[in-house]
This record gives structure tokens, C-alpha cells and sequence, in this order.
């Protein structure tokens, strides 16, 4: 399995644009996938630039209706005649995101709801022998605060998200099983815990944001929350590559508790598992 970097808050490649956002390439024995769309077009500039043709993708998993993961489907879809798209059912539903005098529309371009190539999930469902993707995380340990600041709009009400509309990605490929999420705005450890229900065992890999940064405000999470965090994660018999919305503070500090299972996933970086 080959898993590349298009889009990341983070670039060490000064060639690569970066924005707030998520998307990587993954390259399996039966599929060339996109996990997320970025906030824009930057991905196919980077994509680009690292050899990926993004006419060749035959799946994209959203796993959530932020802009900073479907920003570039209207994009995607213009370029690639051919994928399939899994979308939670919920993830063109209204969101924002409450700001310190304001409150902004973070949600999906609505009008491509209706494309022909978009599936919408309602439950958890197997795609085939490798892929497969789940949404009914039990909030056990309770979501990191900055998630307060993420609403959903009701009629004419904004209430805090439920992230019915976040889903996640198991690929089993290779002698190996990857848990792919975005956010995990459910928790990253509410999610694992779903992972071994389904699979029986801890995942050989974690890919995902942990949503300890909030890039408007620029403010961390707790450190003890993070710090909490890391000793739970090191529970499991996992490696870990963080990205996007963890923020370097917080993932310094998981490195310190975590040390080598723990890296950080920057664009253009490649990994093969």
C-alpha cells in the first residue's frame, strides 16, 4: 500500500503548495483512492508535481462535510469522469463554524449533491475485500472542546454538531489493516475502539487528524487533555500518523509521550505500508 500526501496544513517541500485542509492518495493493490478532497484545487497542483494522475482515481471517501476535505469535489468531478464518491447521507447538511464575532459556513457546495457519481451512506458498509467504511462511533471518551465551536443549522437555530456526517476508512491490503478518519471529531480513541469491535483486532496503522488545533483562533487544546490522549493511544499496538487539524504543538507532545509510533504526515510525504 502507497499512501501519498496532497494536501496538508503542513508542506516541508517548498514546491508544494499548503492549505487548511486533507487529502491523501492511497494506492492499493485494486484501487487508486483520494481520502478527501482539500479545501480547493490545490490537491491536483500537488498531485501533479508528485506523479499522481487524478484521472485514474476509481474511489474518493469523504470523511466529512467540511469544506477543508470536499472543498475541491466540484474540481474532482470535472477532471475525473469515472470514480465513485462515498458520502455520509448527512454531509450536505448546513455547518458552520462559530467565530469570535461571527459565524461562517464551513459546509459543501450543495449543488453536487445530486451527481450521479455521489453515493450517500446511511449506514456502515463494505465496499469490497479491501475497503470499508463506518460511522456509528460510541462517544465513550467525550469530544475535545474546540469541536464546541463546530455547529450544525436547524431551521434558524445553530446547534453543536453531532458529526453524523463524519464517517472512517478501513483498508485491508497488503498483509495489513489501516484506519484512515479525518477529524476524528468523534475522538480518535472512540474511533479505534469501533475499528476493533468490527475488525477484532487494534489497527496495524492510524492516518488521521486528532482536531487538537483550532487554525482561526491559533489556540491549542489542554495539554493535559493531550497528554491524557497520548497515554491512551499508546495502549493500543498501533502506529500512528498524524496531520491537518492535531496542530505541531499538540503533536510534539504526543511525540514526547509516544515517541517512534507517532510521525507526522506532512504534503509530499509518501508512505509505503
Amino acid at each position: 500500500m502507497r499512501i501519498v500526501s496532497l494536501v496538508d496544513n503542513v508542506s516541508n517541500n517548498k514546491n508544494l503548495g499548503c492549505e487548511h485542509g486533507l487529502s491523501l492518495y492511497i494506492e492499493t493493490t485494486n484501487h487508486k483512492i483520494l481520502f478527501d478532497l482539500g479545501a480547493s484545487s490545490l490537491f491536483v497542483e500537488n498531485a501533479i508535481a508528485l506523479d499522481v494522475n487524478i484521472k485514474d482515481i476509481d474511489t474518493v471517501i469523504l470523511s466529512h462535510g467540511h469544506y477543508d476535505h470536499g472543498g475541491g469535489l466540484q474540481t474532482f468531478l470535472q477532471i475525473n469522469n469515472k470514480a465513485l464518491i462515498y458520502i455520509k447521507k448527512e454531509a450536505f447538511n448546513d455547518f458552520f463554524s462559530e467565530r469570535e464575532s461571527s459565524i461562517k459556513y464551513i459546509g459543501l457546495n450543495k449543488n453536487l449533491s445530486k451527481n450521479h457519481r455521489i453515493i450517500l451512506i446511511d449506514k456502515d458498509m463494505v465496499l469490497d475485500e479491501e475497503l470499508s467504511v463506518f460511522s456509528s462511533v460510541k462517544i465513550i471518551e467525550q469530544r475535545f472542546s474546540l469541536n464546541k465551536k463546530l455547529k450544525i443549522k436547524i431551521e434558524n437555530e445553530y446547534i453543536e454538531d453531532d458529526f453524523a456526517h463524519e464517517q472512517n476508512l478501513i483498508i485491508k491490503a497488503d498483509n495489513v489493516k489501516v484506519l484512515f478518519a479525518g477529524c476524528a471529531h468523534n475522538g480518535i480513541t472512540n474511533i479505534i475502539r469501533k475499528f476493533i469491535e468490527i475488525e477484532g483486532s487494534d489497527p496495524d496503522y492510524v492516518i488521521s487528524g486528532f482536531h487538537l488545533s483550532n487554525p482561526n483562533s491559533g489556540k491549542d487544546e489542554d495539554e493535559k487533555v493531550i497528554c491524557k490522549l497520548g497515554n491512551m493511544l499508546s495502549e493500543f499496538k498501533t502506529k500512528y500518523y498524524t496531520c491537518h487539524c492535531t496542530g505541531i504543538g499538540p503533536y510534539k507532545k504526543l511525540k514526547e509521550i509516544l515517541k517512534d509510533n507517532i510521525e507526522y504526515l506532512a504534503i509530499g510525504d509518501m508512505l509505503k505500508l
